[in-house]
């Protein structure tokens, strides 16, 4: 498995991380032989795009490949995985809060974890250089071969327990879905008043400039923590109509006093 050329890969999902990791591992030569999803159209369309062979029948997935690359949902994967055996390839998933271990207990033989740390969209393109990558596998001559495979796509490359790589991906989730959350509903309190939802987006942008450099902790400004009681009452009233916004707006400011009082 030293060039990519004669490394066969199995796509098995063909959502958004199946999408840009068989994207970006074409690029770099890799050979994306099949593509499975539990649609043909799924399949089809991802097949398609990486002008490869694709399939909804498990059983005619190809077995023969050196790497089957899951990226499912995680209440699908032990399913699915129950249905491949046997072959003789390395069986890796791209979940961020699975254990390696879901391919253990099922009898696979060889198996491991590769995580990009990113948020996907199909109408997106992703730049991996620099896009950490977090991979783990049950033997170390397999692990050896995941990081070289991971290095071809970022040159921020990084061995982690599963256990470790859970808490990173619940970290991710509040850094990242979470705020698009809260973007969502700033959206929607500025659309109701026909303000368009980009006059935010140099806030946002100097925000997250701002974390390049100061510890979030340090960075953080508004209302709550300032204790601007004024404010604060005033804004609630604003969302008497929304009782879950106001919930949700009294937590965090209260999370964000939490932390400036270390509590």
């Amino acid at each position: 498995m030293s060039q990519p050329a004669e490394i066969k890969i199995v796509l098995v999902g063909a959502g958004n991380v199946a999408t840009h990791l068989g994207s970006a591992l074409q690029e770099k030569g890799f050979s994306i032989i099949q593509v499975y999803s539990h649609t043909l159209t799924s399949a089809g369309i991802l097949g398609n795009k990486l002008q490869t062979k694709f399939t909804h029948t498990i059983q005619d997935i190809d077995r023969d490949a050196d790497l089957y690359l899951f990226s499912l949902k995680d209440s699908v994967l032990p399913e699915i995985i129950e249905q491949f055996f046997p072959v003789d390839g390395l069986l890796v998933h791209t979940s961020g809060t699975l254990s390696w271990n879901v391919f253990e207990r099922r009898g696979a033989g060889r198996f491991g974890v590769l995580y990009p740390l990113q948020t996907f969209s199909k109408t997106r393109k992703v730049a991996f250089d620099t896009l950490p990558v977090f991979i783990e596998a049950n033997n170390p001559k397999d692990e050896d071969r995941l990081e070289t495979i991971a290095l071809t796509l970022s040159n921020r490359v990084v061995r982690l327990s599963s256990d470790r790589r859970k808490q990173l991906h619940l970290a991710a989730v509040f850094a990242c879905n979470f705020t698009n959350h809260l973007y969502a509903i700033a959206a929607e309190i500025l659309e109701k008043q026909d303000l368009p939802w980009n006059v935010l987006l140099p806030l946002i942008q100097e925000t997250a400039a701002k974390v390049k450099q100061l510890h979030p902790k340090e960075a953080q400004t508004g209302p709550a923590v300032r204790y601007d009681q004024d404010v604060m009452n005033s804004h609630l009233e604003s969302l008497k109509g929304d009782p879950d916004k106001q919930e949700l707006y009294r937590m965090i400011s209260r999370s964000i006093q939490r932390f400036e009082n270390n509590v």
